[in-house]
């Protein structure tokens, strides 16, 4: 069977599945009555909504001709974003408390989803060639994100993350070291998904 026939129902399964995922554990989230402006404060969540929209716009665009440079440009985003979500959560939060995550979410949106994001990266790959102009484009989401949590956290005094919390890594300057880390991974990680693409396209 060609494998391209199967690019519309299996990103639809996948698109769905994290929308799923993370329902079923906002909806616990609710009954434990906490904040819910916090649950969508996880780039996790953010991430991986943004994942799932991708796909679904994905399967209907692969009806199409030609799929847009527009798209492209945020598979581009996805893509990279759920490659950051399975690698910091790996490198710096696979051993830490998770409170009331469920471990099939877990699961989901942390292992699962950022290799299926790169499998339909790598099985379908950009139509458009993606330059560095697009590769700054995928570094704009951690930016205001960071941004956003670090206002809210210190007005607040609640961070989604422990290695955004000063009081948790020792002050605002071991952060600025985090997040440099972090956005090294963004812009490799870009890299790496945009060489793979020219490769492929090739």
């Amino acid at each position: 069977m060609d494998i391209r026939r199967l690019v519309v129902p299996l990103r639809i399964c996948f698109g769905l599945l994290p929308i799923v995922a993370i329902g079923c554990q906002f909806l616990i989230h609710l009954r434990l009555g906490l904040d819910v402006v916090n649950f969508f404060s996880y780039f996790t969540n953010l991430s991986n909504l943004m994942a799932a929209v991708t796909l679904l716009i994905g399967a209907w665009m692969s009806l199409k001709t030609r799929e847009s440079i527009g798209f492209d440009v945020l598979r581009a985003i996805a893509t990279v974003s759920m490659v950051v979500v399975g690698i910091v959560f790996s490198v710096l939060l696979r051993n830490a408390d998770l409170g009331s995550l469920e471990p099939w979410v877990n699961a989901v949106v942390h292992y699962m989803m950022p290799c299926v994001i790169v499998a339909d990266w790598v099985l379908w790959p950009p139509h458009y060639p993606l330059r560095f102009r697009e590769l700054l484009l995928c570094q704009i989401a951690p930016a205001v994100y960071l941004t956003y949590v670090l206002i809210r956290g210190a007005w607040i005094g609640w961070y989604p993350y422990p290695f955004f919390n000063p009081a948790v890594v020792g002050g605002y300057g071991n952060i600025a070291l985090y997040a440099i880390g972090i956005a090294g991974v963004f812009l490799l990680g870009g890299l790496i998904l945009f060489w793979v693409a020219k490769r492929l396209k090739a």
